[in-house]
């Protein structure tokens, strides 16, 4: 039967018993014969060893899980103050460039469609993202180290 153990780990375990029998000797009472207590002694390191193991697996476990949740709750929390720092940003836009930045980045229309839609020139849908991006720029300089942050951190 392979429990997933390397020689060098066995060897170690038979070790561990001899130095433990050799310390413990004088105290020690054998009532059955040698070689089933010896079998049955390093069986029961064996197990204690994967005891160990499993409680170290379950231990590793959780700190990993724990860690996933803080690091998710984090990023939760940066992304809800990334938007709300956003939000306010546009709110400094004037309501048709607001609407056309709107169009192009969170819709995903092109610059013709947008003209389009609004019965507005090409060059006006350009030249109201210009201001656009002009002023949330300057908005959101100093958080920027942050979103980069965040970014990294997903």
């Amino acid at each position: 039967m392979n429990y997933g153990v390397s020689p060098q780990v066995a060897e170690d375990i038979v070790q561990g018993f001899f130095v433990n029998l050799w310390l413990k000797s004088k105290e020690l009472e054998i009532n059955t014969s040698l070689k089933s207590y010896l079998f049955t002694s390093v069986k029961n390191k064996c197990l204690d060893y994967h005891k160990h193991n499993k409680v170290r697996e379950n231990y590793l476990d959780h700190i990993t899980e724990s860690s996933s949740l803080e690091s998710s709750q984090f990023n939760m929390y940066i992304e809800s103050e990334l938007n709300e720092i956003l939000s306010s940003a546009m709110e400094k836009l004037t309501p048709r460039c607001r609407e056309i930045f709107e169009l192009s980045r969170f819709s995903g229309l092109k610059n013709a469609e947008i003209a389009e839609d609004l019965n507005i020139s090409k060059r006006t849908v350009e030249l109201q993202i210009s201001n656009a991006l002009k002023i949330l720029r300057e908005e959101l300089k100093d958080i920027l180290p942050l979103f980069l942050i965040a970014l990294l951190l997903k």
